[in-house]
């Protein structure tokens, strides 16, 4: 039998699965695995990664690196990211996506240092920049970063936490190496709001569709990923879709199944299927926060996102406060 998950990949998909538990990751032969501050947080907490997590503190102090009482963990949870990070690129032969600091968000500048941060550490791992992508919010400001890092620094970036279109068509005219664009989350939205028209229409699987046909229309290069699965349907419905980036449970029911998989999403059909006409707008902030702030499910999810991702790397500083206060005890420093 030929598994769905082999199907979708003869689609010309490419999978990436998504998870910090690098263990589960090898079975599923993925191209690419992508991270972030959730489930950086829920792998630190399984028992059997915190060999990873020990190492980063040993590393941080027994290498010497200039840290002050202020920012002490955030150097910790730097490395722990890019530890994890380091792990996962032993088994996928690709890239791994690695995600800046989402309380900085709104910040240009603090974004650009970061990343820069990040890939200094997985260069110190003798991993070479091509193998990572660094993931940012799809706000103005991570849009601006990114456009900087991809061409100032050579730095490949992955725009995530993105709902509309109007952040797709800044992100390609800025010419990003991928975008994340959120299928679950969207239809999540449409389910609480009560405005889900109709139940055979998902409003994410419309959302990447129109993307990817946009993308393909008007000749950019941007990497179109569809992220954040609630279902096999949304998988489906996207096969074709450049990159989808899914799930161990849902890769293993893929996996398991033998159910057909057929190409919905065709590159060479996108000229015909798309109706938008070309938009530019990466030069204009006016025209972006007016079009995006009209979309109030774009706008209020990607405020909710940034709001989890940054309450997950509070708590996750804050677990980290406790292996270090007992390394520093059992090393006497």
């Amino acid at each position: 039998m030929v598994s769905s998950l082999d199907q979708l990949k003869e689609t010309g998909t490419v999978v990436v699965t998504d998870t910090g538990e690098f263990e589960s990751i090898s079975k599923f032969k993925p191209q690419d695995a992508t991270t972030n501050p959730s489930l950086i947080l829920t792998a630190c907490k399984n028992p059997k990664y915190l060999k990873v997590v020990d190492k980063s503190i040993e590393k941080v102090f027994t290498r010497n690196i200039k840290i002050d009482i202020f920012n002490e963990l955030e150097v910790i949870l730097d490395q722990i990211i890019v530890e994890f990070g380091t792990e996962i690129l032993k088994i996928v032969p690709g890239r791994v996506s690695t995600e800046v600091d989402a309380r900085l968000s709104f910040n240009k500048e603090k974004t650009i240092e970061k990343a820069l941060r990040l890939i200094e550490l997985y260069e110190n791992n003798g991993v070479s920049r091509d193998r990572i992508l660094i993931k940012i919010a799809s706000t103005w400001e991570g849009i601006q970063a990114a456009r900087e890092l991809e061409f100032k620094y050579g730095v490949h970036c992955n725009l995530t936490l993105l709902f509309s279109f109007i952040q797709a068509v800044a992100c390609a005219e800025a010419n990003i190496t991928l975008i994340s664009p959120f299928v679950g989350r969207i239809l999540d939205w449409h389910k609480a709001n009560g405005t889900l028209e109709d139940v055979d229409v998902d409003p994410g699987v419309e959302s990447v569709t129109r993307i990817f046909n946009y993308y393909k229309k008007y000749g950019y290069t941007t990497i179109v990923m569809g992220a954040s699965f609630r279902n096999i349907d949304e998988i489906k419905n996207l096969a074709g879709c450049d990159f989808l980036t899914i799930s161990p449970n849902l890769l293993n029911v893929l996996n398991e199944s033998d159910e057909l998989i057929i190409k919905k999403l065709d590159s060479k059909k996108s000229v015909k299927v798309c109706n938008d006409d070309k938009v530019n707008v990466i030069d204009n902030e006016s025209k972006f926060r007016f079009e995006f702030n009209q979309d109030q499910m774009s706008t209020e999810k990607l405020s909710e996102g940034i709001r989890k991702f940054s309450a997950d790397t509070n708590e996750l500083l804050e677990f980290l406060k406790q292996r270090v206060q007992e390394f520093k005890r059992v090393n006497k420093l």
